[in-house]
């Protein structure tokens, strides 16, 4: 498992109405590669609504349609959850969502 990669989760919380949705693993590699058994994650939705906080991806990334990545709704999931792949960012699509994580928190560059 790598920062950057895509998975589909099914039944990610009882509030989310969907079977299944896609999240993007953001937590830094020392921490994915660690005995922890959890990860912070972005959910994944088709709605893109222009915000700093929001990093636009498609079928380059593995899926359907296009979609944006969300970084204001972060997620700590179970890695054992983490299990069909969907694809990768792309190295300029890792520098976007980097961009958004720091909006989303407040974090100056």
């Amino acid at each position: 498992m790598k920062r950057g990669e895509l998975y589909r989760v099914a039944h990610p919380s009882a509030r989310d109405p969907k079977k299944s949705r896609v999240f993007v693993v953001v937590s830094r590699q020392v921490l994915i590669d660690s005995r922890f058994s959890t990860v912070i994650c972005a959910p994944v939705y088709s709605a893109y609504d222009g915000l700093s906080t929001q990093v636009l991806i498609g079928i380059d990334e593995g899926l359907k349609h296009d979609s944006s990545i969300h970084c204001d709704e972060l997620v700590s999931l179970p890695k054992s959850v983490l299990t069909n792949f969907v694809g990768s960012l792309s190295p300029q699509k890792l520098d976007a969502l980097n961009k958004a994580l720091r909006s989303a928190l407040d974090i100056a560059e």
